[in-house]
């Protein structure tokens, strides 16, 4: 019986071997410092028929694959017979990491765009992180991720515990079916530490949050509930070289932190 894709999980299946070739590669690729002990896990989200699960397989000593289709997830080892290749049946956010793996491990998949952002911060506020993280998104999304010019409160949380960069756009008729628009390969490396201080961190996440609000309007405007004039936040932001016509998206993860410093002092 033919295995059809349910659009309800978001299911586009990429066959393009040479692109399924390289975010294995990716996945695998680590410095020569870790070379004497690189992780031999790699879990993968959404195998679906297990065309990445194959490159992956010849990478990696173990795959976890993580598939919430409950077909899928029992066809997925017969296509694998002798390899070492567990299957569980359970949605990735629901996936207890900490108390289900022991060892370092990888994370690679084609995730669903719509659960993109979750995925994300589930996977960046383990306990123990994975030591990489590989995934195929949505275009745009991966860009804006990995663009310095224009942060949005995602890219901020990525920044702060991770570094982002760019693998290969992936053409949507290389999928199956063809999605709406293109994908691109986002490789995430988790900080050892933060780069927020612990001590800092939650009042630079709520006022991110207050920024982030109304992301279209100037800043200005979303930071009035802190109860300074106009004056003082333009002042405020003229420290740290900004135009009082700023927007939440014109601001870093440091320019944040030095806001919240300068207002301490206050």
């Amino acid at each position: 019986m033919a295995l059809k894709n349910k659009k309800s999980l978001g299911q586009n299946w990429l066959h393009d071997r040479p692109t399924l070739e390289t975010i294995a590669d990716l996945a695998a690729d680590f410095p020569e410092s870790a070379l004497e002990n690189p992780p031999r896990l790699c879990v993968e989200i959404g195998p679906g028929l297990g065309t990445l699960t194959s490159s992956l397989l010849k990478r990696f000593k173990k795959v976890l694959a993580l598939e919430l289709d409950t077909m899928l997830a029992e066809n997925l080892p017969k296509s694998f017979p002798g390899k070492n290749l567990e299957v569980k049946n359970v949605d990735v956010l629901a996936f207890d990491f900490d108390h289900e793996i022991h060892e370092p491990f990888v994370v690679a998949g084609n995730i669903p765009y719509y659960i993109t952002s979750k995925i994300l911060k589930s996977l960046l506020s383990l306990k123990t992180p994975p030591e990489k993280i590989v995934l195929l998104v949505q275009k745009e999304v991966a860009e804006k991720l990995c663009d310095p010019r224009h942060s949005s409160s995602l890219s901020l949380y990525v920044d702060n515990l991770a570094a982002a960069s760019l693998g290969p756009v992936v053409k949507r008729e290389l999928f199956t079916p063809s999605p709406k628009v293109d994908s691109r390969v986002l490789v995430l490396e988790p900080r050892v530490s933060p780069k927020l201080p612990p001590a800092l961190a939650p009042e630079v996440e709520n006022l991110i949050k207050l920024a982030f609000s109304s992301p279209r309007k100037k800043l200005l405007k979303n930071l009035a509930p802190l109860g300074l004039s106009a004056s003082e936040l333009i002042t405020l932001l003229s420290i740290q070289d900004l135009s009082p016509n700023a927007r939440p998206s014109d601001l870093s993860l440091e320019n944040y932190l030095n806001l919240v410093k300068t207002l301490k002092t206050r």
